[in-house]
């Protein structure tokens, strides 16, 4: 008697732009997570990231497309700064989370109609 064995797809991806990778999984969970705490040092906090690293990941990011993806605001006397995603960080976060469920449901079809003997 054979047990059907259950296997599972999986797969990266990245959005690139001119052929120069720019923002993947950790990217993308940069940018959620500043756009939840409206911080970068508390989404590098939370991610268990160094601020010098995560800040670093966006200045990379612009570079390369020559736009803000991150705006920040200093603070005043009775507080500290924020940061919240531009309007094209935001669509590059929505672009990336698109491409990621559209792959998985691709990807759980396909297990699915998949069975090893």
């Amino acid at each position: 008697m054979s047990t059907q064995k259950k296997i599972k797809f999986s797969c990266k991806i990245w959005i690139e732009y001119e052929r120069k990778p720019l923002l993947g999984k950790g990217g993308a969970e940069i940018l959620e997570q500043i756009e939840k705490e409206e911080s970068i040092s508390k989404a590098a906090k939370k991610l268990g990231m160094s601020y010098r690293y995560v800040w670093s990941y966006l200045q990379k990011i612009e570079k390369t497309i020559g736009e803000p993806i991150v705006e920040t605001y200093r603070g005043g006397k009775s507080g500290g700064g924020g940061a919240k995603l531009t309007k094209l960080g935001r669509s590059l976060l929505d672009e990336y989370k698109r491409a990621e469920s559209y792959l998985d449901e691709v990807l759980t079809a396909r297990e699915k109609q998949v069975k090893l003997q």
